[in-house]
C-alpha cells in the first residue's frame, strides 16, 4: 500500500526541490508523479530539449527514497507549437477553432500533433528506460472522447462509418437519415454532431460520434504506450481519468494499459437528504472492474477544491485518510494525493494541496502523516484483493446515451447502479462493477441496471447465466434501443421479454412526482421518475403500484427461467426499497450479510487466498460503534479488540 504526491516542480524554483522532496520523505511519502504539464519545460522550442532540470528533480527524489510516475506531458502543448501549427488545435462543434492558452486543447487525431508527442514521449521513455527510481509511466492526462470536429477528424470519422457499415446505404438505414430528409448520398456530406443541445440531435450519429471519439483517445493511448514499451519493454504504464460528460469508453481506453488510473475527489460536504447519493465507493469498485484487477489513484483529494466553481470548504478532520483508506479498501494499491504544494500562479492557485500557499505545517498535512504511517503498517496487504458474489454491470455507451437523451426529470442511470450498489454495501458485500461482456459465470447474483443499448454479446451473457442457475436482476429502460440508439419494434423489454416473463405495456415518466409500491409482504416504499405498467406472462408478482390509474397493476416481478431467476424492477424506488430488496436477494441466493451496521458504515473485504482483512469506514459524520462477533487482531492498532469505535471518516482493518 503506497502512499505519495503529485508534485510540480517546473512551477517552483529549484531551490525548493530538495527541501521538498526531504519533507516528502520524512512525511512518509513513497511515489511521486510528475511531469504531466511540463512539456514547455522539456522542449522550450522545437527540437530543443531540456531534461537537466528533470535528471536534477528524479536524482533528488531516488537519494530520499522516493520513486518517481513519469508523465508523457502531451496533454498541454508548449505555445509555440499552437503558433507554429494552428491545424493542430481542436475545433469545437460550433466549427470554430477552441481558444488555447489553458489545456487539452490539442486534437489528438492530427498528425501533426501526433508526431510531436510521441517524440516527446520517445525523447523522455529514452532517456529515463534504464533509471531505476522511475516505476511506472502515464499517458497524457485525462484522456476524453473529445468533441474536436477539426477536418482531420471529420474525415477519419467518415472513414470510419464506412469501414464499421461497409457502405453508405447501411449508414443511412442505421442513423434513419430519412427522417427530417438527412439522407446523405456521398461520404462527404457526413458530418459530426453540431453545437446544437445533443437531444435535438441525432441519437445514432451522436453514440457513433461517442464511439469513434473513444476509440481515437484509447489508440492515442495505446501509441504512446508502444513508443515507451520500445525503449522500455518492462515499462508499467497508465494513464489517469475521471467520470465526466466526455469521458471515453473506459473498458475500451485500458484494454491495452497495464493498470487503470483514477482521480477520486469523493465529496466535502455530506447531503441531508438520505436518497442522495455520496459515497464514492461506486466509483472505486467501478475503477477496479474495468480491468477486473487492482488500480492506482493517481489524484486525491488533499483540500478545498476550487478551478471551476467556488472554492469548497476544507476536508473536514479525518476526511483526508479516511477517503485514502476507503480507496484502499476497494482495491486501490497507490494513492498519489494532489497535490504536494498548492499553486501560487494559474487558474488551479485555489485547488488546495497538502500544503497551503505558505507552505507552513497544517492540520491537512499532519493527517497525511499519520496516513502514510498507517499505510506502512498495511504492507502485508498489497498482495491481497476482492472476491465478490455480487457484480453490477456498468456501460459507457449506455451512460453516454441516457446523457445526451434525457427520459424523465431525475432519471439516472448511475443512480439506478449506485442505489444497487448502496443496498448491497450496506450489509458489507463486496461489490464489483463490470463489463456486461465479463465473465458472470462466477457470481451468485448479477444486476444489470437499464440495459437501453442492445449488445449482442451481453444479452447472450446474461441469458446464458440465467439458463444455468444464475440470479439476475434488471430494470425499467432495458430493451429499448437497438445497437444503433433507435428504438425497437417490440414490446418491452424486448431482448429480455422472455428472460423475466412479462412485457411493459405502456410506461409513465413521473418525474420527481413520489408515488407509492407495496410488495409481497406488505412493505410500502416511495418511488418515483419512471414507472413501467407490467403485464405479466409468466412472472409472479414481487410488488405491486399502490397509487395513480395503474394502481394494483405489476411494479416489480421475479420470473422463474430455466435452471434461474430474473427479477424486473419497472420504477425507480427510494432507498429502503433497495435495502430490502438487497436483503432478500442474498438470503435467497446464500451471500452472507452483515446485519445491524449503523447507517454510513462501509465494509468491504481483501484476501490473499489465506488471510481476510476486514475494512470497516465509517463515511459518515456521527460517531458509532460495531460490536465484532468475536476479538479481532486491528490492523491500524496493532491491538486486538472486541468492538470498533469509529469517529467520523475513520476506518479501522482487522483481521478474521
Amino acid at each position: 500500500m503506497r502512499v505519495g504526491v503529485d508534485y510540480y516542480p517546473e512551477q517552483w524554483e529549484s531551490s525548493m526541490w530538495q527541501q521538498d522532496a526531504v519533507r516528502m520523505a520524512h512525511t512518509g511519502v513513497r511515489l511521486v508523479r510528475i511531469g504531466e504539464y511540463a512539456w514547455s519545460r522539456l522542449e522550450p522550442s522545437e527540437g530543443e530539449f531540456m531534461f537537466d532540470w528533470l535528471d536534477q528533480v528524479i536524482s533528488i527524489f531516488h537519494r530520499c527514497g522516493i520513486e518517481v510516475i513519469l508523465s508523457a506531458p502531451t496533454n498541454c502543448p508548449p505555445q509555440w507549437m499552437y503558433h507554429d501549427h494552428p491545424e493542430i488545435i481542436q475545433v469545437g462543434p460550433d466549427g470554430e477553432p477552441v481558444q488555447t492558452g489553458i489545456r487539452g486543447h490539442r486534437c489528438i487525431n492530427s498528425p501533426v500533433f501526433q508526431s510531436y508527442a510521441k517524440r516527446i514521449t520517445k525523447e523522455l521513455a529514452r532517456r529515463y528506460s534504464n533509471t531505476r527510481s522511475v516505476v511506472g509511466w502515464q499517458v497524457d492526462n485525462e484522456l476524453e472522447a473529445y468533441q474536436c470536429t477539426c477536418e482531420v477528424c471529420r474525415e477519419k470519422f467518415r472513414e470510419w462509418l464506412m469501414d464499421r457499415f461497409d457502405n453508405l446505404a447501411n449508414i443511412n438505414v442505421a442513423f434513419g437519415t430519412s427522417v427530417w430528409s438527412n439522407e446523405y448520398s456521398d461520404p462527404s456530406q457526413i458530418e459530426p454532431p453540431g453545437a446544437y443541445p445533443k437531444e435535438w440531435q441525432n441519437p445514432a450519429l451522436c453514440l457513433e460520434w461517442y464511439r469513434f471519439q473513444s476509440e481515437s483517445a484509447a489508440e492515442f493511448a495505446k501509441d504512446l504506450m508502444i513508443t515507451i514499451r520500445r525503449e522500455n519493454p518492462n515499462a508499467l504504464v497508465t494513464t489517469n481519468t475521471d467520470i465526466g460528460r466526455n469521458s471515453p469508453d473506459l473498458y475500451r481506453l485500458y484494454r491495452d494499459l497495464d493498470i487503470v488510473g483514477y482521480d477520486n475527489y469523493p465529496p466535502i460536504e455530506l447531503p441531508e437528504n438520505k436518497e442522495e447519493h455520496y459515497s464514492h465507493a461506486f466509483y472505486l469498485d467501478l475503477m477496479r472492474g474495468v480491468k477486473e484487477r487492482n488500480f492506482w489513484v493517481m489524484e486525491q483529494l488533499s483540500g478545498p477544491t476550487g478551478t471551476w466553481a467556488p472554492i469548497s470548504p476544507s476536508p473536514k478532520p479525518g476526511q483526508i485518510m479516511g477517503y485514502s483508506l476507503q480507496a484502499f479498501a476497494h482495491g486501490a494499491d497507490v494513492v498519489l494525493h494532489f497535490r504536494w504544494r498548492t499553486a501560487t500562479k494559474g487558474a488551479e492557485m485555489y485547488w488546495h494541496g497538502l500544503l497551503d500557499h505558505s507552505g507552513a505545517p497544517n492540520r491537512r498535512l499532519a493527517e497525511f502523516s499519520e496516513l502514510c504511517k498507517t499505510a506502512a503498517k498495511l504492507d502485508g496487504l498489497e498482495n491481497t484483493y476482492l472476491i465478490s458474489d455480487i457484480a453490477i454491470i456498468y456501460s459507457s455507451e449506455n451512460d453516454y446515451a441516457f446523457r445526451t437523451q434525457p427520459q424523465s426529470p431525475g432519471f439516472s442511470y448511475t443512480d439506478q447502479l449506485r442505489s444497487f450498489h448502496e443496498a448491497f454495501s450496506r450489509y458489507g458485500a463486496n461489490v464489483d462493477v463490470i463489463s456486461g461482456m465479463n465473465d458472470i459465470t462466477r457470481y451468485k447474483l448479477v444486476i444489470a441496471p437499464a440495459m437501453y443499448i442492445y449488445n449482442k454479446r451481453v444479452s447472450e451473457n446474461l441469458y446464458r447465466y440465467v439458463i444455468n442457475g444464475g440470479t439476475l436482476v434488471l430494470t425499467c429502460r432495458s430493451g429499448v434501443k437497438d445497437q444503433n440508439n433507435n428504438c425497437v419494434m417490440e414490446v418491452l423489454p424486448a431482448v429480455f421479454k422472455e428472460l423475466v416473463g412479462a412485457e411493459v405495456t405502456e410506461y409513465d415518466p413521473i418525474g420527481e412526482k413520489e408515488q407509492k409500491i407495496r410488495d409481497f409482504a406488505g412493505n410500502e416504499f416511495g418511488c418515483k421518475v419512471w414507472c413501467d405498467i407490467i403485464q405479466t406472462t409468466t412472472a409472479r408478482v414481487y410488488a405491486e403500484y399502490n397509487d395513480s390509474w395503474y394502481r394494483c397493476m405489476p411494479a416489480v416481478t421475479m420470473n422463474r427461467y430455466c435452471n434461474g431467476v430474473s427479477y424486473y424492477v419497472g420504477t425507480v424506488c427510494d432507498r429502503d426499497f433497495y435495502e430490502s430488496f438487497a436483503a432478500n436477494l442474498m438470503m435467497q441466493t446464500g451471500i452472507p450479510r452483515l446485519k445491524g451496521l449503523p447507517r454510513g458504515i462501509e465494509v468491504t473485504t481483501r484476501t490473499n487466498g489465506n488471510d481476510e482483512y476486514i475494512f470497516f469506514f465509517n463515511n459518515s459524520g456521527s460517531h458509532v460503534t460495531i460490536p465484532l462477533p468475536k476479538p479481532m487482531y486491528s490492523m491500524v492498532d496493532s491491538i486486538g479488540k472486541a468492538q470498533l469505535e469509529l469517529k467520523p471518516f475513520e476506518m479501522d482493518i482487522v483481521r478474521k
